[in-house]
């Protein structure tokens, strides 16, 4: 990328935030981006998505479709590498993955132009180089050339799965199996807990979502709400923040609201997600 081509962000614009949060000292380049405080109590699993404003986060016909949902505005790339670059880990479904070309999940990798500071920032933080990227897939439908597991990803499968991918991922690669046929999530969560990942960040898609909200463990939810509706006719193509889980009415899992920033026509919402009744 040339430096004509270089995303630029202007400095957000802070609309709301309460007192007290959590706050990680960023780095002056960080900090003049984004307004206010960012950090995490840990351990922490926080989710970021881009919306339209009717809902719809992705495309499921079309690869890389967040970029089409969410015209791939810079103030949105560089929150989602913020994020990257507080994260110890990155959880992806397989689908996700399989519908993009990323090798590695790097805040460095989706916004390069702030990335000396990103790099200040794991280091402040104590974090390795870059976050463990882990798939999540209950089949082992993979793709063993793909780029993340060459650069060495985590699969968390299923002993089904675990089975399909024997002796197909490269060396570098490693599989974790947490359930006969369907992926137990919260021990694959508690396991990643335990190998020190206490700040995971999770970007798709809304399966993987629906399996994390389903056991309570997302306590945290970055959306950005695009100024665009995209419009659904059939609801299986044109997918919404949560699939494969049906909440309220039974179930209430609620938001308070930790920021509002502004970019333009978007808006960059923080909630605390909490369940109750």
């Amino acid at each position: 990328m040339t430096d004509s081509q270089q995303p630029h962000v202007s400095p957000l614009e802070l609309l709301y935030e309460p007192d007290g949060l959590p706050a990680f000292r960023l780095p002056d380049e960080l900090a003049a981006i984004y307004p206010g405080s960012l950090g995490f109590d840990p351990p922490r699993v926080f989710a970021n998505f881009v919306s339209t404003l009717d809902g719809v986060v992705a495309l499921r016909s079309m690869p890389r479709s967040s970029r089409v949902v969410g015209g791939g505005t810079p103030a949105d790339r560089f929150v989602m590498a913020l994020l990257r670059a507080c994260a110890d880990v990155v959880l992806m479904g397989a689908s996700t993955v399989r519908n993009s070309a990323e090798g590695a999940w790097t805040a460095e990798q989706l916004f390069p132009p702030a990335a000396a500071g990103f790099t200040e920032l794991r280091r402040g933080l104590g974090l390795a180089a870059r976050p463990q990227l882990a798939i999540v897939t209950r089949s082992g439908d993979l793709d063993p050339a793909h780029p993340a597991l060459e650069a060495g990803a985590l699969v968390i499968t299923t002993e089904h799965g675990a089975a399909a991918l024997q002796g197909r991922l490269p060396s570098v690669s490693s599989v974790e199996v947490f359930g006969m046929h369907n992926v137990d999530t919260r021990a694959a969560i508690a396991a990643l807990h335990a190998r020190g990942c206490s700040l995971i960040l999770t970007e798709g898609g809304p399966t993987m979502l629906g399996s994390l909200l389903d056991e309570g463990l997302v306590d945290e939810l970055f959306l950005t709400v695009a100024p665009l509706l995209a419009g659904r006719d059939d609801p299986a193509e044109r997918l919404s923040l949560v699939a494969g889980l049906e909440l309220a009415p039974d179930r209430k899992v609620a938001g308070r609201l930790l920021g509002v920033r502004r970019d333009g026509e978007y808006l960059l919402l923080r909630y605390e997600l909490t369940e109750s009744g």
